[in-house]
């Protein structure tokens, strides 16, 4: 693969190497070597880096190898050219597609890290402080967050830097990651005997050194990288007659990529067969995460033995140099994880003590937690009494509201019937024949003397007025 080739000359762009390449399993039957057969390729496998800008870097890689004149310069220039930044230079000169292309993946990265720090803000509960999004982003070297919305020089040479650093430090940020898997382990251990009581915590005890020589009783490992432990392949895996064993041979069966080099994943599938004679999934002495960590243990030591120009990757060239050194045909054994353990009695104190100032601030912040609840549930108590008493006094307002107005509509229905009543009295009785009328009954009468009498029934009084029709049906 051409990706391999050019990017062999630095650490950082060994990346697209480890992304690009397909383990297969060294198990397979292969009784001679064949050509490549000719077919189309297939996308291969992403695999993580660990980066946690790993997808941003995979695609910026992936689209300055579109380019005809960038990969043509990155075939052509050193691991130190790379480390000084002329490379970076180059990207001057490619295609405005490439660059447009750039700016978006640089943007979209950007926005990334924008919603990561609100959302750690949101929950470490600063949901109404401003965010300054320029000065949390000064932490992310890797690109240039002055210049969030094109991708320049500075972008790619600050990628390739930070990219380097950060692939040189996996290797020991993977054994402190396992160390403390390890204490942790013997830590819950310990406390899970403080549980038992004396015959239990006896018989655990001896489960335990059972489990752990069961485990140590294993058939002798190879050392990683050696004549013997490549042979043993070549032999079990391969399927070839070990006395006919030929370096140049075994690396192009196992070059599974067929790109001239041997990358991490291809180095650590030709320990499987040693792995499998320490650890069994289906037995509970075998831990599977120390089995993980006993195969990147054999890939880096190998690295570091074969690995001359330190770029991640093994040639042909230094794969051959290698095997015709002493450690190569007269190797030293091999020790294995339970022959080394990961920590040191130090460490386990130091790490057991910090294990309890941790559980110690836990408590404190738990009973701190706990007044702070009880507080507020006195709080919350107030606040009910008080509401209670706001609404005893709304009610008792709105009783005297209503009494309010009964009295009142008690006292204008009183008045209303006294009104009525005045109406509804009966005045003197009018003579049958008006002709009778006597004067003097108009001198009494003023009123009807001065206005006249009522010339219908209905100018009379309510009441009179049914006696008035009835007087005025008489024959």
């Amino acid at each position: 693969m051409c990706l391999s080739r050019i990017f062999s000359t630095c650490w950082v762009l060994l990346l697209v190497q480890l992304l690009c390449s397909q383990a297969v399993p060294i198990s397979i039957d292969k009784t001679k070597v064949k050509e490549p057969e000719a077919k189309a390729e297939e996308p291969p496998a992403s695999v993580d880096t660990g980066l946690h800008y790993d997808r941003y870097l995979r695609e910026v890689i992936d689209f300055l190898e579109k380019d005809q004149h960038f990969r043509e310069k990155l075939h052509n220039t050193d691991m130190e050219d790379i480390k000084q930044g002329k490379l970076a230079k180059e990207l001057d000169f490619v295609s405005h597609h490439v660059r447009t292309k750039l700016d978006e993946l640089k943007r979209q990265e950007v926005n990334r890290l924008r919603t990561l720090i609100k959302a750690k803000q949101d929950l470490e509960g600063g949901n109404d402080i401003a965010v300054d999004h320029q000065a949390l982003l000064k932490q992310f070297e890797y690109l240039n967050h002055m210049n969030p919305h094109t991708f320049e020089v500075d972008d790619l040479d600050r990628l390739i830097k930070s990219a380097t650093k950060d692939l040189e430090n996996y290797d020991k940020e993977r054994h402190e990651e396992f160390k403390r898997y390890e204490m942790m382990k013997e830590h819950d251990r310990r406390e899970h005997l403080k549980t038992l009581d004396d015959e239990q915590r006896k018989k655990e005890e001896e489960h335990y050194e059972e489990m752990r020589k069961k485990h140590a009783d294993h058939p002798k490992v190879n050392h990683p990288g050696s004549q013997n432990q490549l042979k043993e392949v070549w032999e079990e895996a391969d399927g070839l007659d070990p006395e006919d064993f030929d370096p140049k041979t075994f690396f192009n069966l196992h070059d599974t990529n067929g790109d001239g080099f041997f990358d991490e994943q291809e180095l650590e599938a030709l320990f499987t067969k040693e792995l499998e004679k320490i650890y069994d999934p289906t037995n509970e002495e075998d831990d599977m995460v120390e089995m993980e960590e006993e195969r990147l243990r054999m890939r880096e030591h190998v690295m570091n033995e074969v690995d001359s120009n330190k770029d991640r990757l093994v040639s042909l060239d230094e794969f051959l140099i290698a095997t015709k050194k002493k450690e190569f045909l007269e190797p030293d054994s091999w020790e294995t994880l339970e022959q080394n353990q990961a920590y040191t009695d130090e460490e386990m104190r130091e790490f057991e003590e910090h294990l309890a100032q941790q559980e110690q601030d836990l408590n404190l912040k738990s009973v701190d937690l706990q007044k702070q609840r009880e507080e507020l549930e006195r709080q919350q108590e107030q606040l009910n009494a008080q509401k209670m008493e706001l609404q005893q006094a709304v009610e008792h307002m709105e009783k005297l509201k209503s009494q309010k107005f009964l009295c009142v509509s008690v006292a204008l229905l009183t008045l209303h019937f006294a009104q009525e009543g005045q109406q509804q009295q009966v005045p003197q009785a009018v003579p049958q024949n008006a002709e009778d009328t006597p004067q003097e009954h108009k001198e009494q009468n003023p009123d009807l003397a001065q206005h006249g009498a009522p010339q219908t029934h209905q100018d009379l009084p309510p009441g009179h007025q049914d006696a008035a029709q009835g007087q005025h049906n008489l024959p």
